[in-house]
């Protein structure tokens, strides 16, 4: 950014409109650099075009990952961008909720108003937030790659007249039609059009598509109707099979590998370890409801050409199954083209891509060109011609998109333990077949009457054989010193804890991983005296743990009992509205999380002790029932505060089995203490600390209020 302020103080002359450089804080506690600017800052109702350069990674291009609502910010970046890279898929997948995690955009667009441009670097995303993120792993070329673009549309939107007058409303923009679809071509080139353009585009080629089918069907009778079932069966058996072949491995992985995700440091593997089966599986699937088809057809050929031959009547019945195959990846990319066109999903040109473009060349090749009306075997120029355009537009956004899911399995388990070890895989598995079933089912048409199928069995088997062995063997490790498994390690003092029966605090040192797996070979690696299991639950506020490593060896050296925080009741007024005051210490620490019980409380509002108040009374929200804070302050900041509770008038005011805290407070205190500074100096080469806003220090205090204090 202070590069890109250089460039444009250059060619300031002639602007039309003022440039703004944010450097934003306490983004990763809850994009508050963001929030502040746009509610306190007086220069914000002066902003019409905002830009978020991200991170999910440290290198790799500098994708646009969100754009909009109104389009003139992405349009004119594929107008003056150098080389652009930007991909409404990304976009889609972000808005739907599948990732669980926001920019300083959501703030920008939702909260302000803003229209504008997210980036975002996706590469090495396994070492992203982890003591690996170093510098030496970002390429120079990244920077440029973002460096190059960002001036070039920097110096436009500056000396532009036209930048939108009034903020966007993402609703009225979608309404209008006017939302933008856009996707760049190899880094080359962009296009972009709107949603008005593409239902336009989408509404025909689905209305010729409707009529060439039922005029089709009309022709042929009932035996296309049968042939066209059968060849739509081959294909649910291709996804079945796919998905199955593939799915099996994820479980098999937990079995023979020290590590369910035994390709965070090579993520090639994962191509071959779910890539082979779900290959092996399409194939076998569609090739199961080749076989119906083609004993169907054989039979319908015996009754309507009886004076052919016996041998030249299965051929041609060979060859007709192959060509209804082939119509069958037509059907699955039309259904798709419908869905995307009725739900206004942007990456629908992709159905339109692999729809149209096969079949036109099958059209232009298979039936204008023949001869004859006995079924031909397919032209190899009809997949070359009608896979080369889809091709070319899904290829780099699949590569980037599996690359960016595979590094993300380092930290896939918000909640350690929570979840099952095989459950990342799965989903990484699924995604490779879908992959798979999407853009090889016209390739995979040729080859079940082709000499192809088993060098195609035997090739994908042994290749799954020797990644299988790769990975048993731990020929190739998970985790290397550079792409390392992500752990956190913190020396905690509970004083939720009951000991002994008695009110002393417990403490001991936790090591646990948002990495799928357990932490046995770590553990041992380490010594101290850890164990592994679930048998100690820690409640961290933000998140939970499940399965962790835990030794109290030297726990209750390094703190003190004047360091944990306190919660005291000042004043409980109850009646038909009933008010509690407390009173929270958090000593020595000024960052801490609260979470408060929103099944019991309706409201509440919370001051520091010189009465500056830090959040008012309205309308709460929760996830799971409980409503959470995250303070992060300097070293002048409180650490006194004053709570009012404000009850529900259908709270139990009692305990419960299933949910005892009114209050649950954690607060993290940045030191290491000496067996935290013994533990981490034999932590494995292999893993890297991880740390975010939702992650505590080396040191944290738990401490809590029942409901029935």
């Amino acid at each position: 950014m202070l590069e890109l302020a250089r460039g444009v103080s250059q060619w300031a002359h002639g602007f039309k409109n003022a440039v703004i450089f944010l450097f934003n804080t306490g983004e990763e506690e809850g994009l508050n650099g963001a929030h502040s600017f746009v509610t306190q800052h007086p220069w914000s109702d002066t902003v019409r075009i905002a830009v978020d350069l991200e991170a999910m990674g440290i290198g790799g291009k500098s994708s646009i990952f969100q754009a909009g609502p109104h389009p003139w910010a992405i349009e004119n970046f594929a107008s003056v961008a150098k080389y652009p890279s930007a991909q409404i898929v990304a976009q889609d997948i972000f808005s739907s909720g599948a990732i669980k995690s926001a920019t300083d955009f959501q703030v920008y667009k939702e909260l302000a108003g803003f229209s504008g441009l997210d980036f975002a670097y996706v590469d090495n995303t396994a070492v992203y937030h982890t003591k690996n993120d170093k510098l030496k792993l970002l390429r120079p070329g990244s920077l440029q790659h973002l460096g190059e673009n960002m001036l070039a549309f920097l110096l436009h939107a500056a000396a532009s007249p036209s930048l939108p007058e009034s903020k966007a409303v993402e609703s009225d923009v979608e309404s209008n039609e006017e939302k933008a679809i856009y996707f760049d071509i190899l880094g080359t080139y962009m296009i972009t059009f709107r949603q008005r353009l593409a239902n336009m585009l989408y509404n025909s080629i689905i209305m010729q598509s409707l009529l060439l089918w039922t005029t089709s069907l009309l022709m042929g009778g009932s035996s296309a109707v049968t042939s066209l079932a059968l060849a739509c069966l081959s294909l649910v058996l291709m996804w079945i099979f796919s998905i199955s072949f593939s799915a099996a491995i994820a479980f098999v992985l937990t079995i023979i590998s020290s590590s369910p995700v035994p390709f965070v440091a090579y993520p090639w593997l994962a191509l071959c370890l779910f890539g082979a089966p779900a290959l092996l599986g399409a194939f076998t699937g569609q090739h199961v409801g080749f076989i119906i088809l083609e004993s169907y057809l054989a039979r319908t050929f015996t009754e309507r050409r009886r004076n052919l031959p016996a041998n030249l009547r299965t051929c041609l019945a060979k060859l007709d199954a192959e060509r209804w195959i082939f119509k069958s990846g037509l059907v699955q990319w039309f259904v798709l083209l419908m869905l995307g066109n009725y739900y206004r999903i942007g990456s629908s040109y992709l159905a339109l891509a692999w729809l149209a473009s096969p079949a036109f060349a099958y059209g232009f090749l298979e039936a204008t060109l023949s001869p004859t009306r006995l079924p031909k075997p397919l032209k190899s120029a009809t997949i070359l011609i009608g896979l080369s355009v889809p091709f070319l537009l899904s290829s780099g956004m699949v590569i980037r998109l599996s690359a960016t899911i595979i590094g993300t399995s380092v930290r896939f388990v918000r909640n350690p333990g929570a979840s099952p070890e095989w459950l990342g895989n799965i989903i990484l598995a699924i995604f490779i077949a879908a992959i798979v079933c999407l853009t090889m089912v016209y390739l995979l048409s040729y080859i079940h009457i082709s000499g192809a199928k088993v060098p195609l069995i035997v090739a994908t088997s042994s290749l799954l054989v020797i990644s299988l062995v790769a990975v048993w063997g731990g020929i190739v490790p998970p985790f290397t010193e550079d792409i390392a498994r992500a752990v956190n390690v913190v020396h905690v003092v509970d004083a939720t804890r009951v000991n002994g029966g008695d009110l002393e605090p417990v403490s001991y040192i936790s090591m646990f991983s948002t990495t799928p797996g357990n932490l046995i070979k770590e553990a041992d690696h380490i010594g101290e005296g850890f164990a592994c299991g679930r048998a100690r639950y820690s409640d961290f506020v933000t998140f939970s743990v499940n399965y962790s490593c835990w030794t109290d060896k030297g726990a209750g050296t390094g703190w003190l009992k004047s360091d944990i925080p306190s919660i005291h009741v000042a004043k409980d007024t109850r009646g038909e509205s009933r008010e509690t005051q407390i009173l929270i210490d958090t000593t020595i620490s000024t960052r801490w999380s609260l979470g408060i019980n929103t099944g019991e409380i309706e409201d509440f509002h919370l001051k520091d002790a010189d009465s500056d108040e830090l959040i008012t009374l309205g309308e709460k929200s929760s996830v799971d029932g409980w409503h959470t804070i995250q303070f992060s302050g300097g070293r002048k900041a409180p650490t006194k505060f004053h709570l009012s509770l404000f009850w529900s008038r259908n709270s139990t005011q009692t305990a419960t089995a299933g949910d005892e805290h009114l209050l649950r407070l954690r607060t993290d205190v940045d030191r290491l203490t000496p067996p935290m500074e013994t533990i981490l100096g034999k932590l494995p080469p292999w893993c890297s600390l991880f740390g975010k806003s939702t992650s505590p220090h080396t040191l944290a205090f738990l401490s809590s209020l029942p409901v029935s204090f």
